[in-house]
């Protein structure tokens, strides 16, 4: 089955869990385990010494809160783009969040996530 054939609800419960995992290391600045569930392509995409500056030198990454709201889902090829409301515990305002996840070898993965 391909994601995008999958219902708003059961595409929110499988991100969920996932951008949950992305706001708590990347607060903790855990590289390794921010990008546990990346898709090979992505994972190999990501080089991790920029991936670390970002970590140690991001107020934002370093601060993200909890608290999200899901804004909508796009669905597009063979992906699904979860956008979300993502506030900081430091800095005042709101950022979106993009979360693209498909299938790899059966599983759930992240082919992007990003803050703006």
């Amino acid at each position: 089955m391909n994601i995008t054939e999958k219902t708003d609800e059961e595409i929110l419960a499988m991100a969920k869990p996932l951008w949950a995992d992305l706001v708590k290391y990347s607060n903790e600045g855990k590289y390794g385990e921010f990008a546990r569930n990346f898709s090979s392509s992505l994972a190999r995409a990501i080089d991790q010494v920029v991936a670390g500056h970002q970590f140690a030198n991001s107020e934002l990454a370093r601060n993200l809160s909890e608290e999200v709201d899901s804004l909508g889902i796009i669905r597009r090829g063979e992906h699904v783009t979860v956008l979300y409301r993502q506030r900081s515990t430091k800095k005042p305002g709101e950022w979106l969040g993009r979360l693209v996840l498909g299938y790899e070898d059966g599983k759930v993965r992240i082919f992007g996530a990003s803050i703006f």
